[in-house]
């Protein structure tokens, strides 16, 4: 794989990820209307997934299961954001010392428990529109 290759897919992973973590973080912060701004974050979350996939497919043209394995690591990236913010906060807000070890698994937990469901969410949805778009182009 060429640098040139490496950095067009390397590029949108950390920016999306970070946006996932930012995303994660920011919209926590309002203590009012809680449940509102859960789930604003979970639907602009959704956004960049889907903005991420179709990137994936349509501009760089990768294959479903590459697609996939870069959407998962952009997943995994804001997870791994968000366990870091959560650890981060615990040390503010006086958490009791077992609660901080339990926090400190949640930088290699979080990761791997979203990335896993990412990835077959994407794989699926790549492969649909491997299918449904690659059978127009021959129209």
């Amino acid at each position: 794989m060429g640098e040139s290759s490496r950095q067009s897919w390397v590029r949108p992973v950390v920016l999306i990820g970070t946006g996932y973590a930012l995303v994660g973080i920011v919209f926590a912060v309002p203590a009012a209307h809680v449940q509102a701004w859960r789930l604003a974050a979970w639907m602009v979350s959704a956004l960049g997934y889907a903005a991420h996939i179709a990137y994936e497919r349509f501009r760089l043209q990768n294959s479903p299961g590459s697609a996939a394995l870069h959407v998962a690591f952009a997943v995994a990236l804001g997870a791994f954001g968000l366990a870091v913010g959560a650890n981060i906060h615990s040390l503010s807000t006086g958490s009791t010392n077992q609660h901080r070890q339990l926090l400190l698994l949640s930088l290699g937990i979080w990761p791997v428990i979203t990335a896993l469901p990412a990835f077959l969410v994407a794989l699926a949805t790549n492969a649909v529109l491997a299918c449904a778009f690659g059978s127009m182009q021959g129209k």
